[in-house]
């Protein structure tokens, strides 16, 4: 007998893994199955670099998103990047305020307390990330990755007694982890619109938190070294079609953590910048190869995080 299978089936979430990874029927609003998000771009300067290299390779990019956080970027960088995803009807996605591991605690680098990882530490830090997060949408952007559940839910219940615009994107880092039906429902039950699920599941267990939850996934394809650098290219075809709507995130293996990123790093940031497009050339290609008949998102979708407009 399935324990708390009577909870379980009212809450809607499945018993099992599913081990059949049924296809999923859900889509984007615009029905795609799929788009391109490009992780780590780091201000600017890489963005441009990262519009660039797209431009050459023919790479769609939906989506960008930044690690540093905001809180590492001048109010000109900022709306420098938010104008240029306004051009190009891009959502720009910026990491919101400082995290355990910019704070003078010690257990977020200690063997047992990495599960700590990008949480906020005590009051003042929840405050300072509402302040990051205000000053970001005070310039224009309409898309926020948060790393901590209970910021989640703070912005979630901002947004809804229209203390920020309701077309605010909150996206979650791969940080949170939700590694089953029920971590992932309570992340979108919190207002997530956008769910970046740990890249080491199985399509089983993939097909069971998209049995549970409604929102787009977030998935690093081939993912950085810090989370374990995983290359899953060969199995996006199955991805996209168990895991749609998805997010194809391409990260790097064998490449340096630059967070927090910085003037003193730029070249470096920016070179990374150009690979990950290159990455996404190759994902274009086994999508062409085999499965064709999957289904992408256009560009400048009404539902992405696209900036304001920047004009006065």
């Amino acid at each position: 007998m399935d324990v708390g299978a009577k909870t379980l089936a009212a809450m809607a979430l499945p018993l099992h893994d599913l081990a059949a990874s049924p296809d999923s029927p859900r889509r984007f609003p615009d029905g795609g199955q799929y788009r391109f998000e490009i992780p780590s771009t780091e201000g600017p300067r890489a963005l441009a670099a990262v519009l660039e290299e797209a431009d050459k390779r023919k790479v769609p990019v939906h989506r960008v998103s930044q690690g540093s956080g905001i809180m590492l970027m001048t109010d000109d960088e900022i709306r420098e990047m938010l104008a240029i995803g306004h051009k190009h009807k891009m959502e720009v996605n910026l990491f919101i305020g400082p995290r355990a591991t910019f704070d003078i605690g010690a257990q977020a680098y200690s063997p047992a307390g990495k599960s700590l990882g990008l949480s906020l530490r005590g009051a003042d830090q929840l405050q300072f990330a509402l302040r990051d997060l205000n000053r970001g949408v005070e310039l224009g952007l309409r898309s926020v990755l948060v790393s901590n559940i209970g910021s989640l839910w703070v912005i979630g219940q901002m947004r809804k007694n229209g203390e920020l615009p309701t077309d605010l994107v909150m996206k979650t880092s791969v940080m949170m982890a939700p590694a089953n039906p029920a971590s992932a429902r309570l992340l979108e039950d919190l207002g997530a619109n956008t769910i970046n699920i740990p890249s080491d599941l199985t399509l089983p267990q993939i097909a069971a938190i998209r049995a549970a939850i409604s929102v787009p996934i977030d998935f690093y394809v081939e993912a950085p070294d810090n989370i374990g650098g995983f290359i899953r290219h060969f199995e996006i075809p199955d991805l996209i079609r168990v895991a749609a709507p998805v997010y194809l995130k391409l990260g790097l293996r064998n490449s340096p953590d630059i967070y927090p990123c910085g003037t003193h790093i730029e070249a470096t940031a920016l070179a990374l910048s150009r690979e990950r497009v290159r990455r996404a050339q190759i994902a274009m290609e086994i999508i062409a190869r085999y499965c064709p008949h999957a289904v992408m998102s256009p560009l400048g979708a009404k539902d992405l995080g696209i900036p304001a407009d920047p004009r006065p």
